[in-house]
């Protein structure tokens, strides 16, 4: 590794990659079956139409905002022409761009013309007294979303929004809370092309703040900060017990908090983190596992939290600094059982980290702090109250001006051409992840079903609110499955929020709460992408990955709890009630840390003490003393257990096997 430091090893076989591995770490990867290498003048095309597409952007958003409708157009137009010429209609099909390819592109060329020479009128029309032509150009609109959504993400999301499309048809023979009268095609078609459907929240969001936030992730890369932070994380933490797994809590949380999907970037950095972990000793399912788990967590991470702060910020109307403030406790908690989750696995297996020889120079790296300028520079923009918009374009120049005191990375106008493409090309798949996402929150307003649901969580509650929260938890993750968090989060959003609101829980808290569970239905067996993404990097079991990463991210299904039952981990509350719910949510941490990996003061000696562990932990989920107390008490009791109590062969040989 270079870029200010020392130069290290780099076979395969040594376990640490070459530069053009972390090129492509850096860049999603490596090679996908479903796109296609482009070559010759459509590669100049593309090239040309994505730099078009970015400029536009960053135009409008910065100097001369138009009508949103015709704004978010525009961003589904880029993202559908340059989606069709990249991503191929079938895996492993042919590479070059077919008659349907152009075909789908002409549409979206007409489509958008239709929309912005006729917005005016269609701000009316659509949705409520369709003409035959809007009715044809929406349907023909759908078609190219879910096709695109198809290519980029694969079939869950589309099946999904299909059969919620089908379920506004069927409704009037739908049992209960899913009865409703039916729809017209005309009208139904309609109001899902416009701005109450595909056109909405999610999509704005992602023409306004993911599209900027993923350009300015490209700048990172071609600047050279995203490398540094991959070179800074391994010289932190590399050299500990079991370092490159806390390397990769530490890059894929700095990293997936820009990314914006966990599955991808699990790939990205994992292809990097993965084979050093299994080097130093861990075996390739906990390697995928811990990847994919820190993954997720990147898009908890403040200040960017995988783009899905923005939607939370649209929805409900509070303000991005309040949110990224209010996140920061439960971030940091979930990434510190993470930690712990790792380093009780490095204790039972005996492992070291990586030497300092292969490390990147301390020195080197603290020379170069100068690179985190333009992350530290968007966080006091953010804070000091500036728009979202306005931070992340400073930021971006940032990322250009500090990359000209790089020898390596110096950002010159091809630099800048290739960020700004690479920007649009990773923005391809979050786009068409909203837009389809639109579908559903439409379909979800229009019917009203999603106020059912809110009249059947009340009803629960009535009951017991832990059931309540129980049912609202198991909604998210089961609607998240299978889609990026964005995604996962528009609909949860949609369904689950407004129930968890009608029973008195804060607007904030609300919306967190489902956001968590989104998020970890990325590694929720049995569709858990994020995990069989990195199960993927790492040649590993897919399913059994999946459980492994489960595992590993417990902390994130309970943290939610807690800021619903502690405000003070939200940081509500007075500074010493504050200390003292961090102190003891931690503490609570660590013992369901100790309990999942069989590690209390050494392996656990019975099932007895990893049942005091969970009670333990499970009674720090209220900032009450009494229940700390109590908490301490049985972790007390677990600890006399443990060390009075040795291990004998039989539970020696069930550690031992729960480890490998």
């Amino acid at each position: 590794m270079k870029n200010g430091t020392k130069t290290t090893k780099t076979s395969e076989e040594e376990g640490l990659l070459s530069e053009e591995d972390l090129k492509k770490a850096e860049e999603g990867g490596g090679d996908d079956s479903s796109t296609r290498f482009l070559s010759g003048w459509i590669k100049y095309a593309f090239t040309i139409i994505a730099v078009i597409g970015a400029l536009y952007h960053l135009y409008i958003l910065n100097f001369n905002p138009i009508e949103p409708w015709v704004f978010r157009t525009m961003h589904l137009a880029f993202g559908a022409i340059l989606g069709f010429l990249l991503f191929k209609g079938v895996k492993s099909g042919s590479n070059k761009v077919t008659i349907m390819d152009w075909l789908l592109i002409a549409a979206t060329i007409w489509v958008t013309y239709y929309i912005v020479s006729n917005v005016s009128e269609l701000l009316f029309r659509f949705g409520v007294s369709p003409q035959p032509m809007d009715t044809i150009t929406a349907a023909i609109g759908v078609f190219i979303v879910l096709e695109l959504t198809r290519r980029t993400s694969g079939w869950t999301l589309p099946i999904l929004a299909g059969v919620f499309i089908l379920y506004v048809f069927a409704g009037p023979w739908m049992p209960g809370i899913f009865n409703h009268g039916g729809y017209s095609f005309e009208r139904f078609v309609t109001y899902i092309f416009g701005v109450d459907g595909i056109f909405g929240v999610t999509l704005d969001v992602s023409s306004k703040y993911i599209l900027l936030f993923i350009i300015f992730g490209a700048f990172l890369q071609m600047s050279g900060v995203g490398r540094y932070f991959i070179d800074f994380s391994f010289s932190l933490a590399g050299g500990m017990r079991g370092g490159p797994a806390k390397v990769s809590v530490l890059s894929s949380g700095l990293m997936g908090m820009m990314n914006g999907t966990s599955a991808g970037n699990a790939v990205a950095t994992g292809s990097l983190t993965i084979p050093l972990m299994k080097r130093v000793g861990y075996q390739g399912r906990f390697a995928a596992a811990t990847e994919a788990t820190a993954s997720a967590g990147g898009q908890v991470m403040i200040p960017i939290m995988g783009a899905g702060a923005f939607i939370m910020a649209e929805v409900t109307q509070i303000a991005y600094a309040e949110i990224i403030v209010a996140a920061t406790i439960p971030a940091l908690l979930y990434f510190l059982s993470v930690f712990f989750m790792v380093d009780f696995q490095a204790q039972k297996s005996g492992m070291r980290g990586l030497s300092r020889k292969e490390l990147p120079s301390l020195k080197g790296v603290f020379k170069q702090a100068y690179l985190f300028v333009p992350v530290i520079l968007l966080i006091y923009l953010l804070l000091s109250g500036f728009s979202v918009i306005y931070s992340g374009s400073v930021a971006i120049v940032a990322c250009m001006v500090i990359s000209w005191f790089t020898k390596e990375h110096k950002m010159g106008p091809k630099r800048v051409i290739e960020a700004l493409e690479t920007g649009m090309r990773n923005t391809i798949q979050l786009l068409a992840v909203c837009a389809c996402a639109g579908i559903i929150v439409g379909v979800l307003a229009l019917t009203g079903v999603a106020q059912r649901f809110s009249s059947l969580i009340l009803g629960i509650a009535d009951t017991n609110m832990l059931l309540a929260l129980i049912f609202a938890m198991g909604i998210s993750i089961l609607l998240g499955m299978g889609m990026p968090t964005t995604a996962a989060y528009a609909v949860a959003a949609s369904v689950v929020a407004p129930g968890l609101i009608s029973i008195g829980v804060e607007t904030l808290f609300a919306h967190m709460f489902v956001f968590y569970f989104a998020v970890m239905s990325a590694i929720t067996p049995p569709v858990a992408l994020a995990a069989y993404a990195a199960a993927g990097v790492a040649g590993e079991d897919a399913f059994k990955t999946g459980v492994q990463a489960f595992k590993l991210g417990i902390a994130a299904f309970i943290v939610p709890y807690m800021f619903i039952y502690s405000p003070e981990l939200m940081l509500f509350g007075s500074t010493g009630s504050i200390v003292l719910a961090v102190v003891t949510a931690a503490i609570g941490i660590y013992f369901l840390s100790s309990a999942v990996q069989g590690w209390f003061a050494g392996k656990l000696s019975s099932a007895l003490v990893r049942v005091l562990l969970i009670a333990a932990a499970i009674s720090m989920i209220t900032a009450d003393w009494m229940f700390d107390v109590i908490a301490l008490a049985i972790a007390a009791a677990a600890f006399m257990i443990q060390k009075v109590k040795k291990p004998t062969t039989l539970d020696k040989d069930k550690v031992e096997q729960e480890a490998s």
